[in-house]
Parts: C-alpha cells; structure tokens; sequence
C-alpha cells in the first residue's frame, strides 16, 4: 500500500463497462515525509475522497478488488481515507 493525495478528478464521457458508476481520481503519490513521489495516477475511488484528501491506495491486480465487480481494467485502486500520519521521529503531517 502506498500514501496519496487527491489532487483532481477525472470525467469520463466514456468508460468500460466494469468501470460503470465507479468515480476515478487523479491522485498524486506522497512519500512518508508528505512530499511528491513520481508523477500523478489515475485511481479508481470506492469510498468518495474529494480533492485535498489523503488516502492510500494499492496497484497492479490487487486495484481491482477494491470494486464489486473484481473483472475490471484498473491500475489503481483507493482502499482508505488516512486522517493522519505519526512519524517514528516524533513529527507529522496531515
């Protein structure tokens, strides 16, 4: 599992069948300090996340059983909502 940020939403006109109801966001990476961590991914959002928020998220095979219909063309998928993060040094972000 990975730490992310919702930075955007993404509109499609549109999608695969699989994909039918279910919103997809552009969420940005973040590495345990709370910095950028490679480039913005599309993930596909069960749980309602607005931009600003933070989640995590897991890739490849495992994306798709975060939907009802676990047959779908997905990389990403959010699995939950992180409200904060509590840093072994004693700092944290949120």
């Amino acid at each position: 599992m990975y730490l992310a940020k919702v930075v955007g939403s993404v509109v499609c006109t549109v999608k695969q069948d699989t994909l039918h109801g279910q919103p997809l966001l552009w969420i940005q990476p973040l590495d345990s300090s709370g910095a950028d961590r490679g480039a913005a991914i599309v993930a596909v959002d069960p749980l309602g996340l607005g931009p600003g928020e933070h989640c995590y998220y897991i890739t490849a095979r495992e994306a798709s059983l975060t939907l009802y219909e676990t047959f779908a063309a997905v990389d990403a998928g959010i699995v939950g909502k992180v409200d904060r993060v509590d840093l072994v040094e004693g700092g944290s972000w949120s």
